[in-house]
């Protein structure tokens, strides 16, 4: 196992100094107990401003989550950073011998300033679409620092998928909340029944009965 991240490690100082600073190449180790910090290894870490030692991305919680015979690799899809700068992101998964997931190999591209060209070059050649349906509607994902910014994040998302504050929630809706997040991982971070419960006004039992709806 040391012998395969040694060898990932490797090719992530390659692909940094091949493509320059905005390119960040990040290694998460899923082999490990240690969640939070599930960061071993990254290069040019100020494009996302993360280090060593920070803790997992949404993408790793679903992973987790997920059956590792099904998992495949995400390719050129768009990711964004705190700060809001614009990031062309690749997901690799890296498995051991048995067929697990032992790493996650990542690859996140400032586009920031490119996008600000094709801006204005889609001006001159922009076209608007014959159905309003094909819009692009998905939003990037925010990277996050630490499992307390990512359940934050998680919990953002369920919220306004419902689309209506707690408060006005009746029972399906807070099913709704808890799937989603059951569905994204976030239960695998620790303590987060107690904050999830606390936010939705109900019981640990009730939202273990919520989790199990699904």
């Amino acid at each position: 196992m040391n012998q395969q991240l040694d060898f990932l490690k490797q090719l992530a100082h390659g692909l940094a100094v091949q493509f320059g600073p905005s390119c960040e190449v990040v290694i998460h180790d899923l082999s490990g107990k240690d969640l939070d910090k599930s960061i071993v290894y990254i290069e040019n870490g100020e494009v996302s401003n993360r280090h060593t030692g920070d803790g997992p991305s949404g993408i790793v919680l679903e992973t987790l989550r997920s059956d590792p015979a099904k998992v495949r690799d995400r390719l050129a899809y768009l990711t964004k950073t705190a700060d809001g700068r614009i990031l062309k992101s690749s997901t690799m998964y890296i498995r051991d011998e048995l067929g697990n997931i032992a790493y996650i190999f990542s690859l996140n591209y400032d586009i920031t300033a490119l996008l600000t060209v094709e801006s204005a070059l889609r001006d001159l050649t922009h076209t608007e679409p014959a159905d309003p349906s094909e819009r692009e509607t998905d939003a990037p994902r925010t990277i996050t620092h630490n499992v307390t910014e990512l359940l934050d994040q998680l919990i953002e998302q369920a919220i306004a998928r419902v689309g209506k504050p707690v408060a006005l929630m009746n029972k399906d809706d807070k099913v709704a909340v808890v799937q989603y997040l059951n569905n994204a991982g976030a239960f695998l971070i620790t303590k987060s029944g107690d904050k999830i419960s606390s936010l939705l006004g109900i019981s640990k039992f009730t939202l273990y009965s919520y989790m199990d709806k699904g």
